[in-house]
This record gives C-alpha cells, sequence and structure tokens, in this order.
C-alpha cells in the first residue's frame, strides 16, 4: 500500500502534465490498445445517432467549439465569435489553414465557412435520414421547414457562409444554449466536393471519409480492427499525445479482455462483477482496479407501447398490460434498482441511483439544481422501490386485468446487448428479484440476448422488447434536450403517445401539450425550466418509465487518465482522446477518489473564471 503523501502526491500529478505517479509519459510513439465487441455500421457522422459510431467524428472531425477538461468552451475551428443583443444572429470566425485530410493523411482541401453549410444541407435531405437532424432544425430558422419541404429554397436555412471564413447562423428564436450544441454531430462540417463525389458512399468506410481532427481513422477492417492515427496536419497536435489507438474486434470481450491486460496486450478491460470480486482479492491486481467515470447518460427502463416482438411472447397481452396503469406501477415500485446496480457497483449502488430522467448537476436555475425544481423535487427526494406498494398495485392490476381479457403470467420480454459488461448478470437479477416479489403467476419475465452488433436497431429501434433498460444523453445544455426520447411520431424509444392515458379525458394529448408549453418559453427560464419539470414529472408519475441510474460501466482498468479528457454533459467531447496520456500504470480506486476530487475542485475555480 503506498502512503497517503505519495498517494496525494500521485494524485496531484494526475490532473497536472504529469500522466503516472510521478513519472512522466513519453509524448511519441505512444499506442493504445483496447478490444470491442459490437461492429459499426455507418461511420457516416451526419446521420447516426449512435454513440459508438459518433465516437469516430468525435476524435477525427472537428468543429466550431471544443469543451476543456473542466467544462470550459474553447475556440476550435472558430477563433472567436459574437452574437446580436435579441441572440438570433451567431457569428463564428474561422482559423485559417485549417486542412482536410484523407485517410492516408494527403490534404485534400482547406476548411472553410461553406464546409458547414454544405454538412446542413446534406443533413436537411430527409432522403438521408439523420437521426439527430431534430436537434438541428430546432433552433436554426427555417430548417425544420426545409427539411418537412415547406420550403424549397435552401438559402432561406438560417446558415450562411458570408465568405472563405465568415459562419453565420440566424435562429428561430434566443436560445442561450446554443453554443453548447455545437459539440454535437449535427453540427460538425463537410466538405460539399467530397459529399457530392462520394455520394450515398460518404461514411460507409474510413476512404469515404474526409478529417480535419486530432486523428485519422487509417484502417478500418471490420470485426477484425480499427487503428486511428495522429493526424500530423491537425491545427492543434501539439496537445494530441496518444500517437495511435488501436480497437482489435472479439466477441468474448466482456471476459477475455481482463486476462488479455494481465499478458500486457491491451491497455484497457472493463471488469464484470464476478471477474471483479477476484481483481479484488489478488495483492497484484487490487491497486490497479477503479470505477468507471460517470457521465450524464440517463439510464432508465422504458415500457413498450408499440411490441412488434414475436407471437411467442404474447404481443398482444402484452399491450392490454402496459395500456393499464396499476401494471406499469407494480412493477415501476417493485424494482430494486439498488440490488440491480450492485451488479456493476457492489460497493456503492445507491451512489448511482437516479429518481428523474435529467440527471443531477446537468443545468441549474440561479443556483437550484433543475432536479429540485417545480414537480420534479418530490420525485427527486424518494426511492422508487416501494415493496408494499408494488404489491398492491398489482392486485388491483390483476382483477382489471382479468377483466379485460388478459392471460396471466403477463410475459415479459427483457433483452440485453450481450457484448456490454453485467447487463446479461443485471438483466438475471432484475427477473428474479421482480419475479419473487410480485409472484411468478404474475409475470414471467424473459431474459433474451439481442444481437452484439446493430443491437439498437435489431431491438429497441425495431419494438421488439416489453421492458427494456435504455439511456439518452444531452445533446446541449438544455432540458428540452431529455425529452427527444419521447417525442410522438419520430422517437424510436417506447412509443408513449399511443398509450391509455397519453391522452386525457378530452382526448387532449398530455404530454405534448406540457411540452409545447415548455418549449415556447424562450426568454423566461424559469418558466421553462418550471414547465419542462412538469412535462418529465407527468412521464414518471404515470409511470410511462423507470428512472434508473446514471452512467457507469462499472470498474474497469485503465491506463488512460480520464481526468485530463475533455469534458462537457452534451454532445461528444467526452469520446475524445485528444489531451489524455497514457499512463505507466493505471489510478487504483483510491488514486482514482484522490484525483477526482482535486479535479472538482478545480473544475468550480475553472467555471467560476469563465462566468459558468
Amino acid at each position: 500500500m503506498k502512503k497517503l503523501l505519495s498517494l496525494l502526491l500521485c494524485a496531484a500529478m494526475l490532473l497536472g502534465t504529469l500522466t503516472g505517479c510521478g513519472k512522466k509519459a513519453s509524448q511519441s510513439s505512444e499506442t493504445f490498445r483496447w478490444l470491442y465487441s459490437s461492429e459499426l455500421t455507418t461511420l457516416n457522422y451526419l446521420t447516426t445517432g449512435n454513440q459508438n459510431e459518433q465516437w469516430v467524428a468525435a476524435n477525427c472531425v472537428d468543429g466550431l467549439v471544443e469543451y476543456d477538461k473542466y467544462g470550459v468552451v474553447q475556440p476550435g475551428l472558430a477563433e472567436k465569435w459574437e452574437t446580436s443583443a435579441d441572440q438570433l444572429t451567431w457569428t463564428f470566425h474561422l482559423r485559417k489553414g485549417v486542412k482536410w485530410v484523407d485517410y492516408q493523411g494527403n490534404e485534400v482541401a482547406e476548411v472553410k465557412a461553406q464546409d458547414f453549410v454544405d454538412a446542413a444541407q446534406y443533413l436537411l435531405n430527409p432522403d438521408n435520414k439523420s437521426e439527430t437532424v431534430n436537434a438541428f432544425y430546432s433552433v436554426v430558422a427555417n430548417a425544420e421547414d426545409y427539411f418537412n419541404k415547406k420550403i424549397t429554397d435552401f438559402s432561406k436555412v438560417g446558415v450562411k457562409a458570408t465568405d472563405d471564413y465568415t459562419l453565420v447562423y440566424t435562429l428561430k428564436q434566443p436560445t442561450s444554449y446554443f453554443l453548447s450544441m455545437l459539440v454535437y454531430v449535427c453540427f460538425l462540417p463537410a466538405n460539399g466536393d467530397f459529399l457530392k463525389e462520394k455520394g450515398a458512399n460518404f461514411g460507409t468506410d474510413n476512404t469515404n471519409l474526409l478529417y480535419n481532427g486530432a486523428y485519422i481513422l487509417s484502417t478500418f477492417e471490420p470485426q477484425k480492427e480499427h487503428v486511428y492515427k495522429k493526424n500530423n496536419a491537425y491545427w492543434d497536435k501539439d496537445k494530441v499525445y496518444i500517437t495511435s489507438i488501436k480497437e482489435t474486434y472479439n466477441k468474448e470481450m466482456a471476459t477475455l479482455a481482463p486476462e488479455m491486460y494481465k499478458r500486457g496486450e491491451i491497455d484497457q478491460a472493463y471488469l464484470s462483477a464476478d471477474i471483479l470480486d477476484d481483481w479484488m482479492k489478488n495483492d497484484d491486481t487490487k491497486n490497479l482496479v477503479a470505477p468507471s467515470r460517470n457521465s450524464f447518460y440517463s439510464y432508465f427502463y422504458a415500457f413498450n407501447f408499440d411490441p412488434k416482438f414475436d407471437a411467442q411472447y404474447e404481443p398482444e397481452n402484452w399491450k392490454k398490460a402496459v395500456n393499464n396503469e396499476n401494471f406499469r406501477k407494480s412493477i415501476f415500485y417493485g424494482l430494486d434498482r439498488v440490488k440491480a446496480i450492485s451488479v456493476a457497483e457492489p460497493n456503492h449502488p445507491e451512489q448511482q441511483l437516479l429518481n428523474t430522467i435529467t440527471p443531477p448537476d446537468f443545468v441549474n436555475l440561479k443556483g437550484t439544481d433543475y432536479t429540485q425544481i417545480g414537480d420534479l423535487k418530490a420525485i427527486s427526494s424518494r426511492d422508487s422501490f416501494q415493496a408494499d406498494k408494488a404489491k398492491q398495485y398489482a392486485e388491483k392490476a390483476k382483477a382489471e386485468l382479468k377483466a379485460a381479457g388478459a392471460t396471466f403470467p403477463i410475459k415479459i420480454l427483457t433483452p440485453y446487448n450481450p457484448s456490454t459488461t453485467n447487463w446479461d448478470k443485471e438483466t438475471q437479477v432484475v427477473e428474479q428479484q421482480l419475479e419473487n416479489l410480485l409472484g411468478k403467476d404474475y409475470i414471467d419475465i424473459i431474459p433474451e440476448a439481442g444481437p452484439a452488433t446493430g443491437f439498437l436497431s435489431a431491438v429497441r429501434r425495431s419494438g421488439k422488447y416489453a421492458l427494456m433498460k435504455c439511456n439518452w444523453g444531452p445533446d446541449y445544455a438544455d432540458p428540452q434536450t431529455f425529452t427527444d426520447p419521447f417525442q410522438p411520431n419520430g422517437g424510436t424509444y417506447n412509443w408513449p403517445e399511443k398509450v391509455e392515458g397519453y391522452t386525457d379525458a378530452d382526448g387532449n394529448k398530455t404530454y405534448t401539450n406540457l411540452y409545447n408549453a415548455a418549449i415556447q418559453q424562450t426568454t423566461d427560464v424559469a418558466a421553462r425550466y418550471n414547465a419542462f419539470a412538469k412535462a418529465e414529472a407527468f412521464l414518471i408519475n404515470n409511470a410511462f418509465i423507470i428512472p434508473y441510474g446514471l452512467n457507469n460501466n462499472g470498474y474497469q482498468v485503465n491506463k488512460l487518465n480520464v481526468f485530463e479528457a475533455q469534458y462537457s454533459p452534451f454532445g461528444v467531447s467526452t469520446l475524445r482522446w485528444k489531451g489524455q496520456h497514457i499512463m505507466q500504470k493505471p489510478m487504483s480506486a483510491e488514486e482514482f477518489y484522490a484525483a477526482e476530487k482535486q479535479w472538482r475542485t478545480e473544475r468550480s475555480a475553472a467555471l467560476a473564471k469563465a462566468g459558468q
């Protein structure tokens, strides 16, 4: 065991320019090696809504701004910017000399303001089926009308290049959080000539992309390996310390990665619950293990109100059950989230609990956290697991569902992605815990492994589940971003507009009306936040979803210093390798917590200095 003094010194070094406990990491010829088990289906960052696929763009394509390791906005491709007094016009001045290169590093063109315009026109073409276009057209003037073909003249859309290095956005309404939106993929540039040349092939592989970011995807061999190389033409290359990243495909990643780390073959591995116990008991490995860093991805269990799964799982019977509010509430109050979270976080599971869809510390109103505002305040302070209440709702549901012609037990198809560490074990815990509490004569939870590759498309987006853990990450710094999964006629999560209770006795779409009332508040932030809190509380109080926990991948062994990484609760900043070093050895849990504490102190000072 290290002495306390050595530990504190090490933590301090981790947050400075040193990357190991008192030892500098080399800044040349460094390769970070890890495994992946779910293959990318597209590299087209203008269309994908999948975080794993957005990882490519996060590291290979720069946007107008970026965030530093404390979450303070910094110039990116834009050296400076200004906004009009009415906050409707934002003007960005691009740095000169930034290059687009191909996958071999050959210079192709200079990055110009028109590249942002061309990317926007591609994004707003409905034929390209962008999964993030709604974030763009929610704020940019006339963008939604162009997307919906109400207007056909693209020059009327509020994005223009007034010269090679000046880009102007005109917004449909004042949007104080607009700057935070620019680190999301739908606001990234693309070279217009290259888009036209590649057509439908854009983003199909690494040769059909251009790069202006810190890395180039030099090798892309699906189900074999991906290799990222440092972009030597990058405008900010002095802040890129890892020279290459090698991702090797292994469908058994969850079980094989820890042993491969021990053999020195990779530099990072997540530890499943059973493996973690062995590592923590071993003196040679226990000081290599640290928790994963929390992100602002919100996890919740979603009920599917438009089931498309096979007849053997009785979709029509499920419809009867899920449309019964007492049935939903029996599951809502019956789910022991602490027990489920303990699979990945056995030491402090209660710290991962999330009682709202929007996580705490995301945005605040004059010092009051959003989750403590209006109707969310009471929800935030309670534990949804209440066994007695769950049983009471189950008894009511039984009588009502029998009268409606439902048969018991209600089959509840609960899929999981086998490539995600601990998800299979967590699903088994949920099955056993809920069935034991509510009775196997009432519910039959059926865990099922989905495909490791293309899981979201094959399962969630296709409606092939009854109850499943889902997640959502914020795209910008406003509560509206956490409403996107639940929007009618376009959402691909659980289709709540199809449930009885989504509309009131007069036929009004309750959640939609609450949402519309919130988005109409564009200048009064207090009214806006309270209105969104009311809409979010409606979903929770009526058990449309079950808030679950913060994103945490459990415990890991990792040679990256995560506290050097760019940080923001939104967009793709946290996916970037820029600014990070490879440490000579991983942090221990003690070193991690000490480093995290110091990072929080330094972040508070940095935000105060920046006036945030």
